[in-house]
């Protein structure tokens, strides 16, 4: 791994590659452009860019307008103004009508470090994994966003974005892989247990694995950045072949990636199983390193409790 490149970043580049390509992409934001990015795709083409001011639902609204008349519309803001402001929005304006709309949602989970537990949204993949016919996608570096925005373009229908603001590793090498929409792809094969991540959590997990490795304890690592429509043929090869399965997500263990995970599984796969996230509990202001740790997100906390489990 290399340069560290937070996918928010990657989002708002690819933002602009993906308008230089389609005249039909068109962005909104809820007057949060510098810290979405999103500013580079309204400097690029500013008559296809949208401020809708802090008015979040209005701004799901607009979004849904406009896809009607042909358009694609992303629509960026804060994952807990648009998972949580704008929820009924997002479930009644686009997925009940099934309007083809991306909602790219930027600084999620824990790491959104001091703005503290008010803006660190640790419910947005339940949210949305809820709402029928919504497709939910959680990238793992900067390279996923990237091809994950261009993958959902071309996509029709509803589907939600997990952006990061803390800049994380690029993958190199042999971690480089296609992002295909839906699709789980393996990182690293390990005969002990295998470990399911999404987002910034696969890049941990990974870490986690090389600690353990150390030890002679040997970790499949799957990176899970379709939460739904989920991956079930891979999650069932991979835990079937181990008996032994992790989730690890930046999210409350309640309803986001382990739930996906197990619904794939019960009564279906019989294995060992823990969940790696957030507890029930809010998120408090720190800086990022620190309130990763705080919550038992950091590579050498991963490695002990999946340690402490088999």
């Amino acid at each position: 791994m290399s340069e560290k490149i937070a996918t928010r970043a990657a989002y708002g580049e690819a933002l602009v590659e993906l308008g230089k390509q389609n005249d039909k992409v068109v962005v909104l934001d809820a007057d949060l452009a510098h810290a979405t990015m999103t500013v580079t795709f309204q400097k690029a083409f500013p008559d296809r860019h949208y401020n809708a001011g802090i008015a979040e639902a209005n701004m799901v609204g607009m979004a849904a307008g406009l896809s009607t008349t042909g358009l694609v519309p992303f629509c960026s803001t804060f994952a807990m103004f648009a998972a949580g402001r704008a929820y009924e929005q997002i479930r009644n304006s686009i997925a009940y009508p099934k309007f083809n709309v991306k909602v790219a949602a930027t600084h999620a989970g824990v790491s959104v470090g001091e703005d503290g537990g008010s803006h660190q949204c640790i419910e947005d993949i339940a949210l949305m994994r809820v709402i029928p016919g919504m497709t939910v996608v959680v990238p793992a570096d900067a390279n996923e966003a990237r091809e994950a925005v261009f993958a959902l373009a071309e996509y029709e229908g509803p589907a939600y974005l997990r952006l990061a603001r803390l800049a994380t590793p690029v993958f190199e090498g042999d971690m480089v892989k296609p992002f295909v929409l839906g699709k789980a792809q393996c990182l690293r094969e390990g005969k002990d247990a295998v470990v399911f991540a999404c987002g910034l959590m696969v890049n941990e997990s990974l870490e986690a694995a090389k600690l353990l490795a150390a030890e002679g304890i040997e970790l499949t690592v799957v990176n899970v950045s379709t939460i739904k429509p989920i991956d079930a043929e891979t999650v069932t090869k991979y835990a079937s072949e181990t008996g032994k399965v992790f989730t690890v997500e930046e999210h409350s263990v309640i309803g986001g990636l382990g739930d996906a995970v197990a619904d794939v599984l019960m009564g279906k796969v019989h294995c060992g199983f823990h969940k790696i996230g957030v507890q029930d509990q809010f998120g408090q202001s720190g800086k990022a390193a620190d309130v990763l740790r705080e919550y038992g997100l950091t590579a050498d906390q991963i490695a002990a409790n999946i340690k402490a489990h088999l």
